[in-house]
């Protein structure tokens, strides 16, 4: 029983490690936990309850984005497959574009996403398809790559145009994509006209 116990544990963090030592109810049943002892977990300090179905290890190291990984938690289906991706002001943010400083979390979701609770506030919903390719991952969430981001924030047209043009001559300096990228890329004709105005300007 003892050893029973101790393996449950041990699926537990390894699940929560790659999640900044969050972890949800669903995948705290599976690692071997019943979900009558989950209240007891709370209240013997083992863990912390961060949302309706999200707990965190209490005595987890604190990450840099605790946020993102409970949201991204969040996101999740039935099948406990995360549908949500972090992205326009919150991507650049992510990528170290530009100076803007959102104060909520963007993240896209499938146009058929839907939750019967209500949203949390601190989140702004887009909804769309974000291909594979397009996506980055870090510890625990998703996020859209630096030109996905950029075309995101053109088209949704909630960003200063001085803001959007400073990250594309950033991700352009940096090399997070090359002009032969821009040539290959569907782009609208917003966005296309954007980026060939800011990089005339680039030597």
């Amino acid at each position: 029983m003892r050893q029973s116990r101790k393996n449950s544990f041990q699926r537990l963090y390894e699940t929560a490690e790659a999640q900044q030592g969050f972890f949800t109810t669903k995948q705290a049943k599976a690692a071997g936990f019943a979900e009558n002892t989950h209240p007891y977990h709370v209240q013997a300090g083992n863990w912390i309850r961060e949302h309706r179905g999200i707990y965190r290890l209490a005595r987890f190291p604190q990450t840099d984005h605790p946020d993102l990984a409970i949201w991204s938690l969040w996101s999740r289906n039935r099948h406990e497959v995360t549908e949500g991706v972090y992205s326009h002001q919150t991507a650049l943010s992510l990528h170290e574009l530009s100076d803007v400083n959102p104060t909520k979390l963007h993240i896209t979701v499938p146009p058929q996403f839907r939750r019967n609770s209500e949203i949390p506030g601190i989140l702004v919903l887009h909804h769309g398809i974000v291909p594979p390719q397009d996506i980055q991952t870090a510890q625990g969430f998703q996020f859209t790559c630096p030109l996905r981001t950029i075309v995101d924030v053109v088209e949704a047209g909630t960003v200063e145009g001085a803001f959007v043009r400073q990250a594309v001559r950033q991700a352009f300096d940096r090399g997070l994509f090359s002009r032969s990228e821009l040539r290959k890329a569907k782009l609208s004709e917003p966005v296309k006209k954007l980026f060939e105005e800011v990089l005339r300007r680039v030597a």
